[in-house]
């Protein structure tokens, strides 16, 4: 499932390339990233996290400046040219998938963590599918350690150092969201520890804090402070009025992807689409502008 879902994204997310590859990369240099992101292996696919396709093939996202134009934020940027190229094509490639990451650790996994009847769904974030002997990471290791990982690595040694340990930390912390719910099944009733449930909110609250310290170097090292820091666990008003960013445009991102996926894709649906009268169906893979999307707390 998960490869086929980055397939289709890349073939979505080619579309845009010619309208948002970086205005500082040239041509050629944009068609390569194109080309590499769409003939990954499988193998390499199944390390990348779901939405990665779309922020490489981007490679570039729109601001608004004081004046309210648009401009454009890529690799000439903040203190991008000061970086390694390799920190540079990380953070192009994974600034947008991180934020999204973020926005499922609040929007989603905090409320499943307040509710047992959803712990079910939890332990599968950590579970890690070996089929036929090709293993894929866990939910959590490619959506989080992975991408962090990855772009902690390709920085100069006194920032990788530190990310380095703010991933150990947020990597302790999913360990003690997986311990408190370890053993809960869908539709199998266990005897729960009086003890799990803050075990598990402690887990989730130790991996905030590990974020932030992650996303608070990234933001110092890019110098362009676009990853949004997560907030302290709270009401849900009080939490949006903190993160600034959208519960509902999230659901919606995320039906979008979904849908596109069980449709087989941008290139059958569109097939499909040119088969239905015009005005009764819109365009089943209608994903959200991610660019729009990354940048919402900010305009």
């Amino acid at each position: 499932m998960q490869t086929s879902l980055l397939s289709l994204l890349a073939l979505s997310g080619a579309a845009k390339t010619s309208a948002f590859a970086p205005q500082s990369l040239s041509s050629s240099t944009a068609g390569d990233i194109t080309s590499t992101s769409l003939n990954l292996e499988r193998r390499q696919m199944l390390q990348i996290p779901a939405l990665a396709i779309f922020g490489t093939l981007a490679g570039s996202t729109i601001n608004v400046n004081e004046a309210g134009a648009a401009t454009i934020t890529g690799a000439s940027d903040g203190l991008l040219p000061d970086l390694p190229t390799e920190a540079v094509r990380s953070y192009l490639q994974y600034r947008i998938p991180l934020q999204i990451a973020a926005d499922y650790y609040v929007f989603e996994l905090l409320p499943k963590l307040s509710s047992i009847d959803d712990w079910g769904e939890v332990n599968q974030l950590f579970q890690v599918n070996n089929n036929k002997g090709q293993g894929s990471p866990s939910k959590m290791e490619r959506d989080y350690t992975n991408t962090m990982r990855i772009i902690g690595l390709s920085m100069p040694p006194d920032e990788a150092e530190d990310m380095r340990d703010a991933q150990f930390k947020f990597e302790r912390a999913v360990n003690k969201i997986s311990k408190a719910v370890s053993g809960v099944r869908r539709d199998l009733p266990v005897e729960i520890d009086k003890n799990a449930v803050p075990n598990a909110r402690a887990g989730w609250e130790d991996g905030r804090v590990a974020l932030n310290e992650f996303f608070t170097l990234l933001n110092k090292a890019t110098g362009l402070d676009e990853l949004q820091l997560l907030p302290t666990a709270g009401t849900p008003e009080d939490m949006a009025k903190e993160y600034g960013r959208s519960a509902s445009r999230y659901n919606v991102l995320m039906k979008k992807t979904k849908l596109c996926q069980n449709r087989g894709g941008p290139a059958l649906s569109q097939a499909w689409g040119q088969l239905m009268v015009s005005g009764y169906m819109q365009d089943s893979c209608g994903i959200p502008d991610l660019d729009d999307y990354f940048y919402q707390n900010q305009r």
